[in-house]
């Protein structure tokens, strides 16, 4: 059994924004932290939902139709095939669960290479 995983430790090895890490496996999905600044580009997942849990922080999720406001300790998920934005005024921290290798743009094409640490 492997050890604990210390996410604020993990984070401090993180050093660009929007470039999810890999710290866990977890029944095919991957678990991630990432530190967000600014806003994303607009995309959708058309095969899996997207989960995002703010450790720190502040973070929208706009939608087309509307802005999702989350604090630390606050989730949503947005469901697959909707398209949506993350933007966060400041820095924040945030948690990522999503199916083995899901490209963060939607699109392997445009995708962040992931990172495990």
């Amino acid at each position: 059994m492997p050890d604990t995983i210390n996410l604020a430790d993990k984070l401090a090895l993180v050093h660009e924004h929007w470039s999810p890490h890999t710290v866990a496996g977890f029944n095919g999905h991957d678990v991630m932290v990432v530190k967000v600044e600014g806003a994303f580009v607009w995309h959708k997942h058309d095969d899996t939902d997207d989960l995002f849990l703010v450790l720190k922080g502040e973070l929208d999720i706009q939608l087309r139709d509307r802005t999702v406001s989350l604090a630390a300790g606050e989730m949503f998920v947005v469901p697959k095939g909707v398209e949506h934005r993350p933007v966060a005024r400041t820095e924040a921290h945030i948690l990522l669960i999503e199916p083995k290798g899901t490209p963060n743009t939607g699109d392997a094409a445009t995708a962040v290479e992931r990172k495990v640490i």
